[in-house]
C-alpha cells in the first residue's frame, strides 16, 4: 500500500510539472483573445519576456514610502519654508554618489569629439565655470586652473555646474547608456563617426530618425515587415531618463529612513542622514571623527595637522566617508545639490502629498503639417513645444502649459497685489510682484532648490530638510549634483 501511494504520489508530481509547464506556456497568450503573442502567424504582435527594469550604471535603487518631509530643527535665520508634512514618494534609483569631475570631462570630451567643429558654443555653454573658486580676499587661484583639470581631482565632485549644465548633463547621459545597451545587445555597432545630427539620441532613435550601424537588429515579427527593426520601448532594453531628482525625492533618500523602520513605522526620525544629534562616528577605529566634510566653525575647515578630522579643506573625493542606509555617499557635507524643483518658500503648503513637486511645464514634441513628428534639429534632438492653450482647456488635470506658479505666484494667487491684469498668463510678472524681487527677495520662476550642506557650511545645513535657492543659471564652488531615475513597475525588484 506504501508503494501504491509513492507511484500515485510520483505520477501526480509528473501530472503537475506538465500542467505547470503547460500553464507557463499559457502565459504567452492573451487573456482576453486567446491570441498568442510573438507569433509571426498570428500577425507578429510581440510582447516582451523581460519584466524587470535593469539598474542604471551608477544608480541605487531606493525603495519608495511615507516620511515626514521638512524641517527637524529650527532655523538660526527664523525662515519657515520647510513645514513638516507627511508625503509619499514612490521607488527610484538615485546615483550613489555626486557626479565628479571624470564623469563630467567624459562628456565635455564626447560633445567636442561630436560638436566641437561645427558647434563649438555647445562645448561652451556646457563647462563649469572655474572661476567659482575665485573670492576677492582670498587665494584661491590655483584652484581656477587645477580643480577640474588635474587627474589629482579626478574623483572630486564637479562643480561650477549651473541647473541647465545638469540637466543638459542628464540627457546626455541617457543617450549614452541607452546606445551602450544596444550595442550590448548586438542591435547596434559603435558607430565613432558621428558628428552633428548624426549621434545616437533615444528619443530620436525611438521615432526613427536615428539608424545608426545597425549590427543584427532587433528581429521583426511582423509578417508585412522587412525582418529586422529598430527597438521599440516596449522591448524593455532602453532604459527611462536619467534627470535631476526632485526636492522629495533627494530628502527622502538622504533620510535613509529604511534603517529606522520597524513594522510599518519609523522608529526613530531623523536630524541627519545617520542617527543621532551628532556629526562623529562611534566606530571604535575611527571614534569621534567626523562623519561628512563641513565647516567646524569659523576658520576652520578640517581640522589639525597631524589630526585631521573632516580631512578636506574643499570637498573630498565622492565616495569619501560612510554611506546613508540606502548607500548614497555624502548626503550631507561635501557639496550641495541641485533637483528640479523651483522654489517657493510655502511650496509644501500647496504640492502634491503624492511624489510632490512644483515646476512643471508641460511640452509635447513639436507635429510636422502632416501631424507626424518633426524632424529632428542640427544637434540630433527631436523638439519640443508647449502645450497650447486649446489643448489644455481639454483637460481636467491641468489648465495651461506651465504650471510653475500654480497656487503660489499666479494671477489667482496676486488678487491682493497689483497683478497684470491685461495679461492674467504673465505668471513671471505675477511672481516678480508676488515676492517683490530685487527689494525684499529674489525669488523668480528661474529660483531652483538646493539641497543638502557643503564644504563650506556650518552644522545646520548638513539636515536633509533644510533648503536654499539659486538662479538656474548661476553656478558655485560648493553646488554639485547627483542623478535620479523612475523606477518603472513594482517599487522592490522582483515584484509582488
Amino acid at each position: 500500500m506504501f508503494r501504491f501511494n509513492k507511484l500515485v504520489f510520483a505520477l501526480l508530481a509528473v501530472a503537475s510539472v506538465a500542467i505547470l509547464a503547460s500553464s507557463c506556456k499559457s502565459n504567452e497568450r492573451s487573456r482576453t483573445t486567446g491570441w498568442e503573442y510573438n507569433n509571426p502567424e498570428n500577425g507578429g504582435f510581440e510582447v516582451a519576456r523581460v519584466h524587470e527594469q535593469i539598474t542604471g550604471p551608477g544608480l541605487v535603487l531606493i525603495e519608495g514610502g511615507t516620511f515626514t518631509m521638512g524641517a527637524t530643527e529650527e532655523s538660526p535665520f527664523y525662515v519657515w519654508d520647510n513645514q513638516p508634512r507627511q508625503v509619499t514618494v514612490t521607488s527610484f534609483y538615485m546615483d550613489q554618489t555626486e557626479v565628479s569631475n571624470l564623469d563630467y570631462r567624459e562628456y565635455i570630451f564626447w560633445l567636442n569629439r561630436v560638436y566641437g567643429e561645427d558647434y563649438p558654443g555647445v562645448v561652451q555653454n556646457a563647462l563649469p565655470d572655474t572661476l567659482v573658486w575665485r573670492d576677492r580676499l582670498a587665494y584661491n587661484e590655483p584652484l581656477v586652473q587645477t580643480y577640474f583639470r588635474h587627474p589629482s581631482y579626478q574623483f572630486y565632485p564637479v562643480v561650477g555646474v549651473s541647473w541647465v549644465q545638469a540637466n543638459d548633463y542628464a540627457s546626455w547621459r541617457t543617450d549614452r547608456v541607452n546606445e551602450n545597451l544596444l550595442i550590448q545587445a548586438g542591435i547596434l555597432d559603435f558607430d565613432p563617426d558621428q558628428k552633428n545630427e548624426n549621434n545616437f539620441n533615444t528619443e530620436a532613435y525611438l521615432a526613427g530618425q536615428y539608424e545608426g550601424l545597425v549590427n543584427q537588429g532587433k528581429e521583426d515579427l511582423n509578417p508585412k515587415g522587412t525582418g529586422v527593426r529598430n527597438v521599440r520601448f516596449e522591448d524593455g532594453i532602453l532604459l527611462p531618463n536619467y534627470r535631476l531628482p526632485t526636492e522629495a525625492e533627494w530628502e527622502y533618500a538622504a533620510l535613509g529612513l529604511i534603517g529606522n523602520t520597524l513594522y510599518n513605522r519609523v522608529v526613530e526620525r531623523r536630524e541627519y542622514p545617520w542617527n543621532g544629534q551628532t556629526i562623529r562616528t562611534d566606530e571604535r577605529k575611527y571614534y569621534g571623527s567626523f562623519v561628512t566634510n563641513f565647516k567646524r566653525s569659523e576658520g576652520d575647515y578640517m581640522g589639525v595637522a597631524g589630526n585631521l578630522n573632516d580631512g578636506a579643506s574643499i570637498p573630498a573625493p565622492v565616495g569619501s566617508y560612510w554611506p546613508n542606509d540606502y548607500g548614497l555617499y555624502n548626503m550631507a557635507g561635501n557639496v550641495s545639490e541641485w533637483v528640479l524643483d523651483v522654489y517657493r518658500p510655502l511650496s509644501y503648503q500647496y504640492v502634491s502629498d503624492l511624489n510632490p513637486f512644483r515646476g512643471n511645464v508641460f511640452k509635447n514634441v513639436k507635429k510636422n503639417m502632416e501631424g507626424g513628428i518633426a524632424e529632428k534639429d542640427s544637434l540630433g534632438r527631436l523638439q519640443y513645444v508647449e502645450v497650447s492653450p486649446e489643448e489644455a482647456a481639454k483637460r481636467e488635470n491641468y489648465r495651461k502649459a506651465n504650471n510653475i506658479n500654480y497656487r503660489d505666484g499666479d494671477f489667482e494667487s496676486t488678487i491682493q497685489v497689483q497683478a497684470d491684469w491685461t495679461n492674467p498668463d504673465n505668471t513671471t510678472n505675477s511672481t516678480n510682484m508676488m515676492y517683490e524681487y530685487g527689494v525684499t527677495s529674489l525669488i523668480t520662476d528661474k529660483s531652483r532648490v538646493v539641497k543638502g550642506g557643503s564644504w563650506k557650511d556650518t552644522p545646520y545645513f548638513l539636515s536633509p530638510g533644510v533648503r536654499r535657492f539659486l538662479d538656474e543659471n548661476d553656478a558655485s564652488a560648493t553646488v554639485g549634483f547627483r542623478c535620479a531615475m523612475i523606477r518603472v513597475g513594482s517599487p522592490i525588484p522582483g515584484g509582488k
